[in-house]
């Protein structure tokens, strides 16, 4: 069994309900109705991570918000991702240029995680902002894995049989199709869903009530239902529509692994095949400029 450690967890759980409220401060009384915390134990929490500067109070309200510590740790997150300042620009541009919103994501060993947001990519990003993290488990993040070795795609795919609780032939087939599309193109298509909906309304609810197992269990529960539903669109017609949830292009340095993918979305109504084909197009092109511009850094992904 996995190691946990409780008082760990709860002092991510603040900087988690910080990171996807960035414009608002909390107090005491609201921090503890939030994650549901002990109000000693959360004030002793508070008060340490303000003290080493990872939160500020305001001296008035009492209200804490993030600290400079934080920014410290950003900015040194940053550097370890120096294809994200050839990013802003391009992405802005695309906003303007096509109307719709766009998303970085990043990946670890078991997550996708949000790492920047330009507009409304999706209501589903939406309802969480910044520091969203799915699973790293088929069908989720199947951009990165389609670029990815043969080990790698052995283990995103063992997880999804895992969390389904047996091998599934079907579901592993249609997952290979999917990837293979993917390559072949180079790029996903994801289609909306009821599983998408149902997590956008699950993340509006823990939003008043926040909680990480809340969190992680309303992801897990997206990613095994998403295994029953048509997420990927294998094969474009031009001339077809489709209600499309994003389109998703990765973004490699060196001509290694994806260190990151480009998510467009917020499609209010079906779109054609041959705007998919267009709009992936306009990605790819920024995504190769960008793998140019940022060639000089190391890729340590």
């Amino acid at each position: 069994m996995a190691l946990f450690s409780q008082p760990t967890a709860r002092a991510l759980a603040i900087l988690d309900l910080l990171m996807a409220n960035p414009q608002q401060a909390f107090g005491l009384t609201e921090m503890t109705r939030r994650l549901n915390l002990n109000k000693a134990t959360c004030h002793a929490i508070l008060t340490t991570m303000a003290n080493y500067g990872f939160l500020v109070q305001h001296p008035k309200t009492k209200a804490y918000r993030l600290g400079p510590s934080i920014i410290a740790a950003g900015n040194a997150a940053f550097a370890q991702f120096p294809v994200l300042e050839y990013a802003r620009p391009e992405l802005e541009a695309l906003q303007n240029d096509l109307d719709i919103g766009f998303a970085v994501t990043g990946r670890s060993k078991l997550h996708q995680v949000l790492l920047a947001l330009y507009g409304h990519a999706t209501p589903l990003i939406d309802s969480f902002q910044l520091g969203l993290r799915l699973p790293n488990t088929a069908p989720v993040a199947a951009c990165f894995t389609a670029f990815s070795d043969a080990k790698y795609l052995e283990a995103w795919l063992t997880r999804a049989h895992e969390s389904r609780g047996d091998f599934d032939e079907k579901l592993d087939k249609k997952l290979r199709v999917s990837l293979i599309a993917i390559r072949a193109r180079g790029y996903e298509v994801s289609l909306k869903t009821h599983a998408e909906a149902a997590l956008r309304e699950e993340l509006g609810r823990i939003h008043n009530s926040w909680s990480l197992t809340e969190l992680e269990d309303a992801a897990n529960r997206y990613q095994h239902d998403l295994c029953d539903e048509h997420f990927h669109l294998d094969r474009v017609d031009p001339k077809g529509r489709y209600n499309v949830s994003t389109i998703t292009v990765p973004v490699f340095l060196n001509n290694k692994l994806p260190v990151m993918c480009f998510v467009a979305g917020s499609f209010d109504k079906p779109i054609s095949g041959n705007q998919v084909e267009e709009i992936a197009a306009r990605i790819k092109a920024s995504a190769d400029r960008i793998t140019t511009l940022a060639s000089g850094h190391e890729d340590i992904s």
